[in-house]
């Protein structure tokens, strides 16, 4: 029998890889096992930029975890000097009743976050590349940025590595069950055991834990890069911010400034609007008729920025019904297992959080961070995607 350890973290994306680096920083012997190498790109936690936040328009429970991740963002840029958030300040534009704005608001509200609320004329006089149409606002958060996906995980298996954790890398995890009070673990090449498993699936969470009781869907969503018309110079981030844009049908695109020379464009893409598939099935192709799609909807709201293609990229959402995450004990096994999983394609700003959550699970079965919220067995309610679209003719 291989040696035992007191962690095992199965996957080492954005969740794991901070798991690893948490339970490792208190001492736990930990094992890392991911199927891909290092920082990779077939799951979710790439592309270049996330959107950070703290007007939550998803709910205003998730405010204190956002507080708790900025402090986290800069404890790991000053223990890696890596850099992982930019507070470029944000937009949440719509009109006053979507949800996008009258989310963001409400939690900018009950949290007493800095904000301010801008008319169509304010918007387009403090950024000239945004054209909202005359009955749209926006939400403007000076706090709001982006994190860099790439080298948050970097910079946590940097991190866990040093803090003695042992990370396996092209190791995919073909079962786990329960074993003498603990766990085991197997892959294609060894079986390991430990008292605690942390499980980090992604994609794969139908897979790993289909015994959770949650239907997940994986959806296929595609990142978008485009040399805007004129150049980069009026994208650069201290001219243009991140946004989150709805639009009357409740079509949701976000977007980020030119944030990696003007080679690279500026990044956009659809929130929700991807084919079912499975981490087998993705189409990673992008298709003409998707970069016109993206281009003819970016045009009535940036007209410059669709003016030359440079780029796509895929990566998959793992939904749950209602898009609220699940964190928490295995409700099965909840002695030794911790699920982290359904991020729903909002998760990857709460990464360092959630790290810190998920080794307060493994190694005292409680968190002082609120969760409720993501308990796997929560009354689920009708999809928020589904509420916002009830009013479409």
């Amino acid at each position: 029998m291989s040696p035992t350890y007191d962690v095992i973290v199965i996957g080492l994306g954005g969740m794991g890889s901070a798991a690893a680096h948490h339970l490792s920083a208190r001492g736990v012997r930990v094992l890392g096992l991911e199927r891909f190498g290092p920082v990779h790109d077939r799951g979710s936690s790439h592309g270049g930029s996330r959107i950070t936040r703290q007007s939550y328009f998803e709910d205003p429970a998730y405010v204190p975890l956002l507080l708790r991740s900025y402090e986290l963002y800069e404890e790991l840029e000053r223990a890696t000097g890596r850099e992982i958030a930019v507070l470029c300040g944000g937009v949440m534009v719509g009109r006053p009743g979507s949800r996008t704005v009258s989310g963001s608001l409400l939690s900018a509200r009950q949290w007493d976050l800095p904000h301010e609320m801008l008319d169509a004329r304010e918007i387009r006089r403090r950024f000239p590349t945004l054209a909202p149409e005359a009955d749209e606002v926006a939400l403007y958060e000076a706090r709001a940025g982006l994190v860099r996906p790439e080298n948050t995980v970097a910079a946590h298996l940097q991190l866990a590595g040093r803090q003695g954790a042992e990370l396996r890398f092209q190791e995919p995890v073909t079962r786990w069950e329960p074993y003498r009070g603990g766990v085991r673990v197997h892959t294609a090449g060894h079986t390991c055991t430990a008292g605690q498993l942390v499980i980090c699936p992604g994609a794969w969470a139908p897979r790993l834990l289909a015994d959770l009781g949650v239907p997940f869907t994986i959806e296929r969503q595609v990142m978008y890069w485009f040399r805007p018309r004129g150049g980069t110079a009026p994208f650069v981030p201290d001219r243009h911010p991140v946004y989150i844009w709805e639009d009357p049908a409740g079509v949701q695109v976000y977007g980020f400034p030119a944030i990696d020379g003007p080679d690279l464009g500026a990044k956009v893409a659809f929130f929700r609007k991807g084919a079912e598939c499975t981490p087998e099935t993705i189409d990673r192709t992008v298709h003409e008729n998707e970069v016109r799609d993206m281009a003819a909807h970016m045009s009535r709201h940036i007209p410059d920025l669709p003016g030359t293609f440079l780029k796509a990229a895929t990566c998959m959402y793992s939904n749950t019904p209602d898009e609220h995450f699940v964190i928490a004990r295995h409700p099965a096994h909840p002695g030794n297992v911790t699920v982290a999983c359904g991020f729903s394609g909002h998760g990857f700003k709460f990464v360092p959080v959630v790290g810190e959550i998920l080794a307060d699970l493994a190694t005292t079965g409680t968190t002082a961070h609120p969760n409720g919220l993501f308990d796997p067995h929560r009354p689920t309610a009708a999809p928020a995607s589904a509420e916002r679209r009830a009013d479409e003719p």
